[in-house]
């Protein structure tokens, strides 16, 4: 898996950092996952090899504009592009009664169809590759994390027990081996119980806007990163309970909680700046979250890219 942050600036962009959104991409072939996506954004993704014919979803977490105002332009570009395959969208009922607005009002009419689903329902999406799972957050609006699990991990067939169920060679095992449950003398033989897994599944939880990172409990089990925001300080934890957000104490202190071995931080207020020299800057979030948490830290900057390999191994890509 692959993560390409594309806005990391919380409300405003700044000069430096555009408003949210995140490209997850599949860890095989051009397939990827846009996670909000904030006025601008489709400017952020023309400084990239992404191609809005190979994305396969666009998650939304909430209905705030710096989280959402680049979708009609996106739908429309990618429109215009030729695209024609049809274009999933996993949002609150809002979004979608805002952009059928906003079709009708501006005449856009999109060459593919959009295929909604109400994240409000806490749905649990499959892809070819990942599943993805829906977790309720705090904030003014309502507002959700998306978990994104790997499901076609590389496994060997279990051999030793396939011949102590005499289960003969042949066409079953090649199924088996494949992932699919197979019917043997009245038996359905579940294709889990016949494999051995090389790694375990590689999980990502990236969260929207949320003032109560212990929600993510059970959300962050197996995963081995969590995205999560960390608008203010501490010093500002009385301003970020009053707008629905969180600071950065409050986040590394739940990712050494629940012992994640990677957390990257993302949505920082404009009022901390870039320059480390600076008062207050990002350097401050910094080194809060550090003095509360023993993993490994990131905060994210705009076109920051990590890989999670199959190992488990979480590392920043380094820029050309």
């Amino acid at each position: 898996m692959n993560l390409l942050f594309l806005g990391t600036s919380a409300g405003v962009p700044t000069k430096t950092r555009n408003v949210s959104g995140i490209a997850l991409r599949e860890s095989k072939g051009k397939g990827w996952y846009l996670i909000d996506c904030g006025e601008g954004t489709q400017h952020q993704v023309l400084h990239t090899k992404l191609s809005f014919h190979s994305l396969k979803a666009i998650l939304i977490t909430h209905v705030h504009g710096d989280h959402c105002y680049g979708l009609p332009g996106i739908l429309a570009s990618a429109g215009m592009g030729g695209r024609k395959a049809p274009l999933t969208i996993v949002a609150p009922a809002g979004i979608k009664a805002w952009l059928e607005a906003t079709c009708e009002t501006t005449q856009l009419c999109l060459p593919f169809a959009l295929e909604f689903i109400d994240s409000d329902e806490l749905p649990t999406v499959a892809f070819e590759s990942i599943a993805v799972t829906t977790h309720r957050l705090s904030h003014r609006a309502p507002s959700y994390a998306y978990g994104f699990t790997e499901t076609k991990v590389d496994a060997a067939l279990d051999v030793e027990t396939l011949a102590q169920k005499g289960i003969p060679r042949g066409p079953l095992w090649g199924q088996l081996k494949q992932g699919f449950d197979v019917e043997f003398e009245g038996e359905r033989l579940k294709s889990h119980d016949y494999l051995i897994y090389k790694h375990k599944p590689r999980k990502v939880v990236i969260a929207g806007d949320n003032d109560k990172p212990d929600l993510l409990f059970a959300a962050c089990a197996g995963a081995q990163v969590l995205v999560h925001e960390a608008t203010y300080t501490e010093e500002m934890a009385q301003k970020a309970g009053d707008v629905g957000h969180s600071y950065a104490k409050l986040v590394a202190a739940f990712a050494e909680t629940v012992q994640l071995p990677n957390l990257v931080l993302t949505h920082f207020s404009p009022r901390y700046q870039l320059n480390p020299n600076a008062t207050p800057s990002i350097e401050d979030i910094r080194k809060e979250a550090e003095n509360a948490y023993s993993g490994s830290l990131y905060l994210a900057q705009d076109f920051s890219e990590y890989t999670l390999d199959k190992a488990g191994y979480f590392t920043e890509v380094a820029g050309e």
